[in-house]
């Protein structure tokens, strides 16, 4: 807690509008509804009051029954003062908020100094998730500090809610998922191929990043690393949108860039879709090169035969979907000699986001990396996404990851 209010009503006024603010920040940065229970008390504690707990009901509820009981989800500050508040005036209090639908204050003594408390029902659209209550020893809480403590948990509420559609909404996108399956380490006996995914946060929140790769005909792959904007159901119903147009348009034999602009195209005249970035790649085995075009998206990175790595300098055209739909889009192409050995390192933007880090300073961190002589493409994957998923304070965001390598094979 920082201190009495202000009297200046301007200064005052700056003040919950700051207030306001930092509860954005801190509280809801997952998908996870005990985190967010422990961010509001964490917030409540550092900023308005002394202790603070929040209860929930079950993930499935969403609404009180009759007889049904709440769970202690998170506790922050003064636990004595917790303790000398009794359980049945407790109880009461947040009964009381919970009826009303709305912050009950009360104050008491039990031959002690005074103690304030405040509770309020985590409401988000007629959905009740649970109830927080805080307490202070000394002054109640006046109009302005009731009105934050509102605010936050009603911001908690609303990150509850979403939270919830996510996960209602997962087995329905990973089974769009399955419809268009790619099969990147099929065998092909120029290229040796390996692809990971890595769902992003926790709680069946989706994204709409995908891989493909394309077996053409006189032995060519082409390879496709995508990232549809933003998150959930609709995501994922454009990323596959997305990978079943590109597939009928690389069917035809047009070059990477010319794919970009005819998809461009395409998307562009169905209203609704949402813009996505495209990294392709066409491996001809034949004369040892990669044709590369990008539609906003991250450069490649190639790692070569001894160790070292850099990123592979691309002109990069817009998104697919935000262009005006001619099929004359500025997507070019790069074409890259591939030595013995050279390894093709694709990636979604997930991979190398870093919460308050320049994208420039994360793009860096990957051709640091040092890959062995002989070391498999899988095995390559498995290094970079340990070393950027799994670091500690790593600081990742919550995005999902696809990443996708190839590598020519000797020819005799």
């Amino acid at each position: 807690m920082e201190g009495e209010l202000v009297s200046d009503p301007g200064s005052a006024a700056t003040d919950r509008f700051a207030l306001a603010r930092r509860a954005v920040a801190a509280i809801g940065t997952t998908l996870d509804d005990r985190r967010t229970a422990a961010e509001l008390a964490a917030f409540l504690v550092d900023e308005l009051c002394d202790s603070a707990t929040v209860d929930l009901y079950g993930p499935q509820e969403g609404h009180r029954e009759p007889g049904e009981s709440l769970r202690s989800a998170a506790v922050a500050g003064r636990r004595d003062l917790l303790d000398s508040l009794e359980k049945a005036p407790r109880d009461q209090v947040s009964v009381r908020a919970l009826d009303a639908g709305h912050p009950i204050t009360a104050s008491s003594t039990h031959g002690g100094p005074a103690l304030a408390t405040l509770s309020v029902p985590l409401l988000a659209w007629d959905r009740v998730y649970g109830v927080v209550l805080v307490l202070r020893a000394g002054r109640p809480f006046d109009d302005h500090e009731t009105a934050a403590v509102h605010h936050a948990a009603r911001l908690a509420a609303a990150h509850m809610r979403h939270a919830e559609e996510q996960r209602e909404a997962g087995p329905r996108v990973w089974d769009l998922r399955k419809v268009l399956p790619a099969d990147p380490e099929r065998m092909h006996p120029d290229v040796e191929l390996a692809a990971r995914h890595v769902p992003c946060g926790t709680g069946g929140r989706v994204g709409g990043d995908w891989y493909e790769t394309l077996h053409l005909h006189s032995g060519r792959v082409l390879l496709v690393v995508g990232d549809v904007m933003g998150h959930g159901l609709d995501a994922a119903v454009d990323m596959n949108a997305y990978r079943s147009t590109l597939r009928l348009v690389a069917s035809t034999d047009l070059a990477p860039h010319g794919i970009l602009r005819r998809l461009d195209a395409m998307m562009s005249a169905e209203s609704g879709r949402r813009p996505a970035t495209c990294l392709l790649a066409l491996l001809d085995p034949a004369d040892g090169t990669a044709l590369l075009a990008s539609a906003g998206h991250l450069p490649p990175v190639l790692f070569h035969h001894d160790g070292t790595a850099g990123p592979v300098p691309l002109r990069v055209g817009p998104p697919i979907g935000t262009g005006p739909g001619t099929g004359l889009a500025a997507h070019e192409a790069t074409r890259l000699p591939l030595a013995p050995d050279d390894t093709l390192v694709m990636f979604t933007y997930g991979l190398i986001e870093r919460r308050g880090e320049d994208i420039d300073t994360s793009l860096a961190r990957l051709p640091g990396l040092r890959a062995g002589p002989g070391t498999e493409a899988g095995e390559l994957l498995d290094g970079i996404l340990g070393a950027f998923l799994c670091a500690p304070g790593s600081g990742r965001s919550d995005d999902d990851v696809a990443v996708l390598a190839a590598r020519l094979r000797p020819r005799p």
